[in-house]
């Protein structure tokens, strides 16, 4: 099977979405499928990874993504030799795969991962009122209807695209994560490095350091159960645009020498990270299925968060974590008190979470995505295709 990745940015920019591609096009491949990754910008990076096609874009500002409105003459040809694509960004790419893809009869597979809504409110604050709720309305349901299937990675994301005006099927798949390295015995990352004991309870946040993380909200909390706690810790993993700002805020409030950041590490020593810690820790409330609370769980610890859609899938709260309404100050601080202060309860709920994380493994998840590949492939051959399409198929892979 050709399966074409479409994407308004990838690597070397980091997220989700990125990692998400990687994952699934590495599993896929060992399967013996061939799988492609179309995307803007980066010309002169240099690729880890086999095919990998790129075309012109124009930075938009200091994000990592990149504005275009074509493929490349070479991406054109090679994108209608495919067998499926599947969609990640649903308006540049999404628009592309309808204008070259829908012609010629290429079933489209649209993956809705992010909450469009909020991270334009946290980027991009004066156009929030452009890309918010009226303008996702407004696109977001006709641009369903077009493509052939449509996935959300959760449960609470489905609930935000209904409400957003989709009346189209939409198929649950969460987004997978590789386990293999957290079922392996894993050594600690010493605790000495970064200042901490064995005493200490540390608190730990993998991710981007971006506005949409909601990390001040995480840091004031902090703030409030040290005084309590001179046990706590906190140690964020991760580099993005509020890094300075929250190293400033942690400073004036004096908090300093219990907090670590640790910026961007490889991915062996995340893993360490994170059996190093305690608690997974995260306020963010923009997660559609955040694989940082996955490889947490899978790592035994129990993670602190909002209720909100992703986490709240991912995160049975009393179970494996436990959840409070947004922006409940008070509640969100008090579960970090009883989390610090109930070493056998914190335990329980990692040893809870590590089982419940296998439900996300990458073999479980992506098994899923090839079957409904497949569906869509054989539901548009029964399909009786017009002249026009078949034609079209057949010039492109003469040329």
């Amino acid at each position: 099977m050709r399966i074409g990745m479409l994407a308004d940015v990838y690597k070397p920019h980091t997220s989700g979405i990125t990692n998400y591609i990687e994952l699934n096009k590495k599993w896929l491949e060992t399967k013996g499928h061939d799988v492609f990754v179309f995307t803007f910008g980066g010309e002169t990076y240099q690729d880890d990874e086999k095919n990998v096609i790129r075309s012109p874009g124009l930075p938009l500002l200091d994000t990592g993504y990149y504005l275009g409105f074509r493929y490349s003459s070479e991406a054109t040809r090679l994108l209608r030799a495919m067998d499926v694509v599947h969609v990640h960004h649903p308006f540049l790419s999404g628009a592309l795969s309808l204008r070259y893809c829908r012609p010629r009869g290429i079933p489209i597979i649209f993956t809705n991962h992010t909450r469009y809504d909020l991270y334009a409110r946290a980027y991009l604050p004066v156009l929030g009122e452009l890309v918010g709720d009226p303008a996702l309305e407004a696109y977001l349901p006709v641009f369903c209807r077009a493509v052939d299937v449509v996935i959300s990675p959760s449960n609470g994301m489905r609930d935000v695209l209904r409400r957003l005006g989709v009346t189209v099927d939409i198929q649950v798949v969460p987004n997978g994560v590789d386990l293999s390295a957290f079922r392996k015995p894993i050594v600690a990352a010493d605790r000495s490095e970064l200042g901490f004991t064995d005493k200490d309870v540390v608190f730990i946040y993998v991710g981007r350091l971006g506005p949409e993380k909601n990390l001040p909200f995480l840091i004031r909390c902090f703030m409030g159960v040290v005084q309590a706690f001179d046990t706590a810790r906190l140690m964020l993993v991760g580099d993005g645009p509020e890094r300075k700002t929250l190293h400033d805020m942690v400073v004036q409030s004096g908090v300093d020498p219990y907090v670590r950041f640790v910026g961007m590490v490889p991915y062996e020593k995340v893993c360490q990270y994170l059996k190093m810690a305690d608690v997974f820790a995260t306020a963010s409330v923009t997660e559609v299925h955040p694989l940082s609370v996955i490889e947490a769980m899978a790592s035994g610890l129990p993670v602190l968060g909002i209720h909100s859609p992703g986490i709240s899938d991912s995160v049975q709260d009393g179970e494996t974590g436990f959840l409070v309404v947004e922006e409940d100050m008070a509640a969100f601080t008090a579960k970090m008190a009883r989390l610090i202060s109930n070493q056998e309860e914190r335990i329980t709920m990692g040893k809870k979470a590590q089982l419940a994380s296998e439900h996300f493994s990458i073999e479980h998840t992506a098994a899923k995505m090839l079957e409904i590949y497949q569906k869509a492939i054989e539901g548009k051959a029964k399909k009786r295709q017009s002249l026009t399409v078949r034609f079209r198929r057949m010039l492109d892979r003469i040329r």
